[in-house]
């Protein structure tokens, strides 16, 4: 049984593909369907990065986990070590002591900065990797949007005066309100498979970009419904 606090990323992207096919179905002769077929391929994309990165993220931190063990053991084997050599060579000189002891916190600093680097290093490579599908949404969006663009319900007004920079359409009234809403769910499903870049992940940085793509398509959508408010009845 599917769990409902959560997105499947196996029914989104069969919803993608009937949406695709409807728009295909309804207007082949347009860029509508390329555009669908587009956010299919980017949700295959973050499922196969959402289901990689689970293995990858998980061996990096292995590997950076047991890099850094070598690290703080080295570390401390070489300043044990110069204890040892400065104890047994300058017992009694406490002035010869300042600038090793300097000398070994200095190592230690560059140690910590260097686990704490490789620690970190998983994250970040995923980070980038989703990022840049999350980038490729936005823009799909953006290109989503400007497909509606043209689409004004004023040209099917019968009062409508055309001028010569006007922008041309053959659609009717049930065509115009059939693509609008395409772009509208095209829109709404562009923000689901964004919303399944955060099921990959719990980076702030991702989660909020996730968020800003969400909203953009939000608000893109409530556009073109505002639109189709305004269709001669």
């Amino acid at each position: 049984m599917p769990r409902l606090d959560r997105l499947d990323a196996d029914r989104v992207q069969a919803t993608i593909a009937t949406l695709e096919e409807r728009v295909t179905t309804r207007f082949p002769d347009r860029n509508l369907p390329r555009v669908a077929r587009e956010l299919s391929m980017l949700a295959d994309e973050v499922e196969d990065v959402s289901g990689a990165s689970r293995v990858r993220l998980r061996m990096t931190r292995w590997m950076s986990f047991a890099l850094g063990l070598v690290i703080v053991g080295v570390t401390l084997y070489v300043v044990a070590a110069v204890l040892r050599e400065v104890m047994g060579t300058y017992e009694g000189e406490a002035g010869r002591w300042v600038p090793l002891v300097e000398s070994g916190i200095n190592d230690v600093v560059f140690a910590a900065i260097a686990v704490w680097f490789l620690l970190a290093l998983p994250s970040r490579l995923e980070r980038a990797r989703i990022l840049a599908l999350l980038h490729r949404l936005r823009s799909l969006a953006h290109v989503i949007d400007m497909h509606q663009l043209t689409k004004d319900p004023e040209h099917l007004n019968p009062a409508y005066v055309p001028t010569e920079a006007s922008v041309g359409d053959a659609m009717t009234r049930a065509q115009m309100a059939q693509y609008l809403d395409y772009c509208s769910e095209l829109l709404s499903l562009t923000g689901k498979v964004a919303a399944l870049c955060a099921e990959a992940s719990e980076d702030d940085v991702v989660l909020d970009t996730v968020s800003d793509v969400e909203t953009l398509c939000s608000g893109l959508a409530a556009k073109i419904w505002q639109k189709i408010s305004l269709l001669p009845g």
